[in-house]
């Protein structure tokens, strides 16, 4: 009796152990769950496509493994480069802002006066503060280019853009309509409170509404102080006569 209750034991640890090792081989050949991870205006974003122009983290959940990627820029901006540039030289901050002079970048704002005007007039917003704003987002470079994705004047994300009827967001024009009409609807929601309304510009109006308040992320931060500084001085400018 011991000898078949034995034989039957190592019959079924047999078929357990089978089930097993077909199960790992069946995991084994399925591609894991893999999504990326990158930030938009200083908030973290998983998709799961690779986004365009940003560096972003594969992250394989569950597995707690993790690598940074740097992804090839998008195929329109690419074809902007001139051959033997470096490719990063020309994507971000640095290719609109780096080395220009405090006279050049203000030859460069009074190329966009008269769009600023018209648009800060159209929606109620201080033009001063418009101006202040793309001297922070592009050094008035129309055809900026954030990491992000952010683009043109006034670095509209294209999901931003799309929602404001924004279809090319390096025109120039189109690019000012759009900011301006998101910046005054940012100033209505937070009751025309300046720095909260640069802020969600930044980071999301849904940030500022977590935090109640300026959220507590570095670039936003700093980029709410540069601006109001920008802002400060733009009226200061203004209020003095002209020779």
């Amino acid at each position: 009796m011991n000898d078949i209750l034995r034989s039957r034991w190592q019959v079924g640890l047999r078929a357990v152990l089978f089930a097993m090792l077909g199960t790992a081989s069946l995991q084994a050949g399925a591609e894991p769950v893999k999504l990326y991870l990158h930030k938009e205006r200083g908030m973290p974003v998983y998709t799961s496509l690779p986004p365009d122009n940003v560096e972003y983290t594969v992250v394989y959940p569950g597995s707690g493994a993790a690598r940074p990627v740097l992804s090839l820029p998008p195929s329109e901006v690419a074809a902007d480069k001139p051959a033997g540039t470096d490719p990063e030289a020309l994507v971000g901050w640095a290719a609109s802002c780096k080395g220009v002079s405090r006279q050049a970048m203000d030859e460069r704002a009074l190329q966009w006066q008269d769009l600023v005007t018209k648009h800060a007039q159209t929606h109620g917003v201080p033009a001063a503060l418009v101006h202040a704003m793309i001297r922070v987002e592009s050094c008035f470079d129309p055809r900026a280019l954030s990491r992000v994705g952010a683009r043109g004047l006034m670095q509209l994300m294209p999901r931003t853009a799309a929602q404001l009827g924004v279809t090319d967001s390096f025109d120039a024009d189109q690019n000012i309509a759009g900011g301006v009409r998101y910046l005054s609807q940012l100033l209505t929601r937070f009751e025309n409170d300046t720095p909260l309304a640069i802020a969600a510009y930044n980071a999301g109006p849904t940030a500022v509404d977590t935090y109640g308040g300026v959220p507590p992320f570095s670039e936003t931060r700093k980029y709410v102080e540069r601006v109001l500084a920008e802002y400060r001085g733009n009226k200061a400018a203004a209020k003095k006569p002209r020779s």
